[in-house]
């Protein structure tokens, strides 16, 4: 059932950690919990396991309607990943969940070595990552998508919103090795059902067209690119959206399709490292597909330890906010 994001007057210590709903924003509740509940229901080989994380990751309520198929390892990460490659090789599909951090900067090796050198049928899916909360490095997973693009073999999914998230479970699922999702969970966003859109694996998605302005984009970053796009249609500036929810393998192809014969500015937006991630990704596509652009510019996170604070304050100081947003390519722009 869809909500309503409830009214914040003033900014408190919560908003550190808080849903990315903006004021008014329709919001579901633990999407990515209730779509792999009604996954498993048909689906005994999946399993549920985590790092001390359930209640932050919207797996309690896998482990409340499968109690047996619910593996709690405590807060050892190294152990979550070695666990859940141990499983898949019996056969088992593992979802395995703990913060962005953990997951890829504590279980690196693990990953690399025990699940994807194996290619395992493992599902890894993290919180918080990039800039979802304000604690400081600590907890702010700004650089996972560069570190996990490096391993051979492993998919990685970055999905806007609530929709995105319930149709990706089922299909990183049926992929067959191991994935990387990021996580948004408690109330997150809806926003993609307005665009007669359907998440496809290794797809991406052209939400809507515009002559100025291309924003290639992914996670709750597409939803800013959105609301920016109706932002400066007010000032005859028109802006596309094209929606990369699929990392890795990238769709090149609808990127270049998008990119060529068009004389417009490219924006990639992305909840990430400048350093690493989807942007540096497209710009490679590019150059190698000889193709340019009007104008090239990244609008992700600097490559800098970021301050902790209350989140809406954080995305305006860094740039990913709506009105920051809006103004970084109106100044692109000239």
């Amino acid at each position: 059932m869809n909500t309503v994001a409830e009214k914040k007057p003033r900014l408190t210590t919560s908003a550190m950690i808080a849903s990315i709903a903006t004021e008014g924003q329709r919001v579901k509740a633990a999407p990515f919990g209730k779509a792999l509940v009604e996954l498993a229901a048909n689906r005994p080989e999946i399993v549920g396991v985590t790092a001390d994380l359930a209640k932050y990751t919207d797996l309690h309520l896998f482990a409340q309607a499968y109690p047996d198929r619910f593996y709690q390892m405590g807060m050892a990460e190294q152990l979550l990943m070695a666990a859940a490659g141990g499983m898949a090789k019996e056969g088992l599909i593992p979802f395995a969940t703990t913060y962005a951090v953990f997951g890829t900067r504590r279980a690196y090796d693990f990953i690399h070595q025990v699940i994807a050198e194996e290619n395992l049928n493992v599902k890894i899916c993290c919180a918080l990552p990039g800039l979802t909360t304000g604690y400081g490095p600590s907890h702010q997973a700004t650089e996972d998508i560069a570190m996990m693009r490096g391993i051979p073999g492993l998919t990685i999914v970055d999905p806007c919103d609530a929709l995105d998230l319930e149709q990706a479970v089922p299909q990183i699922a049926a992929h067959k090795g191991p994935v990387y999702m990021r996580l948004s969970r408690g109330n997150v966003p809806l926003v993609l059902d307005e665009y007669d859109y359907r998440f496809e694996l290794g797809k991406a998605k052209l939400l809507r067209d515009g002559h100025e302005v291309l924003v290639i984009s992914s996670g709750f970053m597409t939803m800013r690119a959105l609301e920016v796009a109706q932002t400066l249609q007010a000032d005859n500036i028109g802006v596309a959206v094209l929606h990369c929810p699929t990392i890795k393998p990238l769709d090149e192809a609808a990127i270049v399709e998008a990119v060529k014969y068009k004389h417009r500015l490219v924006v990639v937006a992305e909840n990430h490292s400048v350093i690493g991630g989807l942007g540096e990704a497209v710009a490679s596509a590019l150059l190698r597909h000889r193709v340019q652009p009007a104008g090239f510019q990244l609008a992700g996170l600097p490559d800098a330890y970021l301050d902790a604070g209350a989140l809406p304050t954080l995305h305006d100081r860094y740039g990913i906010s709506r009105d920051a947003l809006v103004q970084r390519i109106k100044g692109w722009l000239g």
